[in-house]
């Protein structure tokens, strides 16, 4: 987080909002990791705050996300688990969900990722708050790579705007492009406040990344991955940098929930904390 949040400010502070999925809590360099190298994450921790008592509502998709949106407990807003392209729940149109907080106040507001807060029109991020979308409806496994399901699943679409604009898209390219389009936000809004919300797709499983990064650390590809993640994050950055805007920005980053342990090499870590997503033990919602 910039210090630069001077209080005479000509107008309010721009918000980024980083959520990665299924992150654990020592898969970054400033919390513990020694094997994937996290330079813009860590540069974030030595210039603003790192939070060691971070709570997610809970330690799965859905219900964490819903609970970041409202303010409100999930169970609160009856939402829980992870919903799927069966899904006809979601967040209430009544609810007053954060990006619509922002619009109130003259923000312009974005996603790009993955929303997994209902998938019928109603519950369409652009009706709930965000004036662009590209990304996801629900977790990426809910496609041809699920494990055990695959043969029963549709394609996964993928939205631009409040059109499926492709089908079972390629996702080893989903970090960078989910990346470029936060950067064009951001160089269109520079002179107005805006909400950026960024709820990457990786690293829940399956997991992929992009030719540049796939095979470059040497240590697997989870750690490519999230090194692709880091990545992404020192692009905004850079794009807040070149926009003349950093110093008055605020920019929060943090998972929605703990490893999907079961996963083995496909999944991060949680040390020093016991288990991961799923369980409410402190590495699945810290």
């Amino acid at each position: 987080v910039g210090m630069g949040l001077v209080q005479g400010a000509d107008r309010p502070p721009n918000v980024v909002i980083f959520l990665m999925d299924d992150l654990g809590y020592s898969d970054i360099g400033c919390f513990g990791s020694k094997d994937i190298r996290t330079p813009n994450m860590d540069k974030m921790a030595a210039e603003g705050m790192r939070l060691t008592d971070f709570y997610v509502a809970q330690a799965v998709c859905s219900a964490s996300r819903a609970a970041l949106m409202t303010g409100c407990y999930a169970n609160r807003v009856n939402m829980q688990g992870a919903l799927n392209h069966t899904s006809q729940s979601g967040l209430a149109v009544e609810e007053v969900l954060l990006p619509e907080v922002c619009k109130s106040r003259g923000y312009a507001t974005a996603i790009f990722g993955k929303w997994h807060l209902g998938t019928i029109e109603k519950f369409h991020p652009m009706k709930q708050g965000f004036d662009e979308y590209l990304g996801i409806p629900y977790s990426n496994d809910n496609s041809k790579y699920h494990p055990s399901l695959a043969s029963v699943m549709p394609p996964l679409p993928l939205y631009d705007g409040e059109k499926v604009v492709e089908l079972d898209p390629d996702q080893s390219q989903f970090t960078r492009r989910f990346t470029e389009r936060a950067v064009g936000f951001i160089e269109k809004n520079k002179d107005q406040p805006f909400f950026l919300y960024v709820p990457q797709v990786m690293p829940h499983v399956p997991i992929f990344a992009s030719e540049r990064f796939k095979d470059r650390s040497g240590k697997g590809l989870y750690v490519d991955v999230v090194e692709e993640l880091d990545w992404s994050v020192g692009e905004i950055f850079a794009a807040l940098k070149r926009a003349g805007v950093d110093d008055n920005t605020m920019v929060l980053l943090f998972s929605d929930n703990g490893p999907f342990l079961s996963y083995g090499t496909h999944a991060g870590h949680a040390q020093p904390f016991r288990e991961g997503k799923l369980t409410t033990f402190e590495g699945g919602v810290r």
